[in-house]
């Protein structure tokens, strides 16, 4: 079997230099390209590239991704801020290739990703539910991608079991102490010198509190989701949204 071709885009920061590690050293992908974040993606069509690892930031991504899909290169994006908005536009374009696909992965740790499996699986047997966020403090968006789609898993699973919505009696917040809210879900950021990325994912109900944490303390934790993904995303097309759906959970 030929090996997966492979390109790294956003190669020179901190995730992206060890994508580019792990993925040199895994069996059966080829490291055919990297590229700064800044870089011409044009580079990349005389690479044969079958896969490409989008590593960014916020402002790049959307367009560094609508050009691989013109260009039918399969993708995995490790980089956050696609809101609602963008998902349905990548959806629309993605129709347009029919043998393409992208994931879109909040995170790529094994442990966050069993984390809000079981957040929606506890989700319908607790009154309340919260979600508690923390990163090192050069990040650049909050709440982060994977509260986001912690809380709307943990909504969707609220709603399906037919629970009305979390009680809160809270009418004065001027500060906004209560976080943000996410289909109904509070949701709080910290940002912390020191932390990688944790969460902590919170339900009571009368009499009883279950607390679901995941701590990653470097980001080598995010590297087997990475090759993980980079292996798969060939079997699948169109929108693929959470690294939970290439793997048997």
């Amino acid at each position: 079997m030929n090996a997966i071709r492979v390109a790294v885009i956003g190669a020179q920061g901190r995730m992206g230099a060890q994508a580019v590690d792990a993925i040199t050293e895994a069996e059966g992908l080829e490291l055919v390209a990297t590229l700064g974040s800044s870089d011409s993606l044009e580079s990349l069509l005389e690479k044969n590239v079958d896969v490409a690892v989008e590593l960014t930031v916020p402002a790049s991504t959307e367009t560094n991704v609508a050009f691989l899909v013109d260009h039918d290169i399969d993708t995995v994006v490790g980089t956050t801020g696609w809101d609602a908005d963008k998902l349905s536009g990548l959806k629309e374009l993605l129709a347009e290739h029919a043998d393409t696909a992208v994931l879109i992965a909040p995170n790529f740790s094994i442990g966050a990703v069993l984390a809000m499996r079981f957040a929606e699986l506890a989700a319908p047997y607790f009154d309340s539910a919260e979600v508690v966020e923390i990163h090192h403090p050069r990040k650049l968006d909050a709440p982060s991608g994977t509260a986001n789609h912690t809380a709307q898993r943990i909504a969707a699973a609220r709603n399906d079991a037919g629970l009305p919505p979390v009680p809160d009696a809270t009418e004065i917040d001027p500060h906004g102490a209560r976080g943000a809210v996410v289909d109904g879900i509070h949701v709080h950021a910290i940002r912390q010198q020191g932390m990688t990325a944790s969460e902590e994912i919170h339900f009571g109900s009368s009499g009883e509190a279950l607390t679901i944490r995941t701590d990653s303390h470097s980001t080598s934790a995010f590297m087997p989701g990475i090759v993980t993904a980079v292996r798969s995303i060939s079997d699948y097309t169109g929108l693929v949204h959470g690294l939970e759906n290439l793997l048997d959970l």
